[in-house]
């Protein structure tokens, strides 16, 4: 599914805060950094965000109430990985995320879509990252 937020999507810089410091950056269809594919294994895992349901700008109350849905439904998931991560758009936006490991795929998108999301960054194993469209 192709839409007029494909693009976006396509162009944002998804930033894994690692555990050490620094940050990994994930990138749709691009190959996964060294730092996330020993983590991730064979897992599926997912970038993730409650910010912005339906792709629709909120103030930042709503997205933070946003933000702690979507992560009392990931904490209920039991994910053997749950880091702080952040999207960063080409004109400059950002969005906060959450990069997620050991969800099984069907569950990750049923969360995404709980939470008004139209699309996710996931993947499993050492495959290239993709969009889900919801």
């Amino acid at each position: 599914m192709v839409n007029a937020h494909d693009t976006a999507y396509r162009r944002t810089d998804y930033r894994v805060r690692l555990p050490r410091g620094g940050h990994a950056s994930i990138r749709v269809d691009a190959p996964l950094p060294a730092e996330l594919s020993a983590v991730i294994g064979e897992a599926c895992w997912a970038i993730i965000t409650g910010w912005n349901p339906g792709s629709v700008r909120q103030s930042p109350e709503v997205n933070r109430v946003a933000q702690r849905r979507l992560l009392s439904l990931l904490k209920a998931a039991s994910p053997s990985v749950l880091w702080p991560s952040v999207g960063v758009g080409s004109e400059h936006w950002r969005e906060a995320s959450l990069f997620v490991v050991g969800i099984d795929a069907w569950r990750i998108l049923a969360i995404a879509e709980a939470c008004g999301q139209h699309a996710i960054v996931c993947g499993k194993g050492k495959a290239k990252p993709a969009l889900a469209w919801l």
